[in-house]
């Protein structure tokens, strides 16, 4: 089974959404069961809130399903969890690295980097309130993702 964590600020935005279209990419290629997606934050503002309004919103415009989520932060321990920790932006990237320590086994890296967008960032909807720029961006990183996984793994 692959674990895949995604990690934004806050687990409300971008994580989420990571989270269900992943789910989503994953169950409509029949894969389910070989993975397990979850989120996290890296900050602990959010903690205990569902997600965004415009997250809901968006996923389901998209038809996209969602489950039950409140927000959690990245712990320590989560390191040795997952296979892959991945973050929406550099930020996010620095405070996974100072919440884990250390990334021995190359585990944490950035969504946009299973792209052609590589070193890119997944657009923060906090600030602009653009979910659909931020659709597009988390669905082109996670297409990438599940073709490197299926491709490589």
């Amino acid at each position: 089974m692959i674990k895949i964590l995604f990690i934004c600020h806050g687990n409300i935005c971008r994580s989420t959404m990571a989270q269900f279209v992943m789910e989503y990419m994953v169950d409509q290629a029949g894969l389910k069961d070989s993975f397990y997606i979850d989120s996290a934050a890296t900050s602990r503002e959010e903690i205990g809130n569902g997600p965004h309004p415009g997250t809901v919103r968006k996923m389901r415009e998209m038809g996209i399903p969602m489950r039950s989520h409140r927000a959690v932060q990245l712990r320590r321990d989560d390191y040795d969890k997952y296979d892959y920790i991945i973050g929406m932006d550099r930020w996010n990237i620095k405070n996974i690295m100072n919440i884990i320590g250390d990334d021995p086994e190359g585990k944490v890296s950035s969504l946009l980097d299973y792209t052609d967008r590589k070193g890119q960032e997944i657009a923060d909807p906090w600030y602009t309130g653009n979910f659909e720029e931020t659709y597009i961006d988390v669905d082109e990183g996670c297409r990438g993702l599940l073709d490197y996984l299926v491709n490589n793994k």
